[in-house]
């Protein structure tokens, strides 16, 4: 029997170091994708997860979305929020 490989509970990467095309997605005329199950298995996706979607906007248009867990998603918040808490002289 093949060990399941654990999952790390928070990511440590950065917006501009390892990113790839990890596939190509179709959307459905009802709006739904499907990510692959290897991404999935590679993400630690699971049922009943939570993804959060994140855009990046230039010229007022999206040029870029993102998903990650939710779980996840307050260390990047305090990361990004941060040093702007700790110039106005809070933290």
């Amino acid at each position: 029997m093949t060990k399941k490989k654990e999952c790390e509970p928070a990511c440590t990467c950065s917006v501009t170091e390892g990113c790839r095309v990890e596939s190509v997605l179709t959307v459905d005329e009802r709006g739904q994708m499907v990510l692959p199950k290897d991404v999935r298995e590679k993400a630690c996706i699971r049922p009943g997860d939570k993804l959060a979607l994140i855009s990046w906007e230039k010229d007022g248009s999206i040029c870029c979305l993102a998903l990650m867990k939710v779980e996840n998603l307050s260390g990047m918040v305090k990361d990004v929020l941060g040093p702007l808490l700790n110039d106005t002289g809070r933290s």
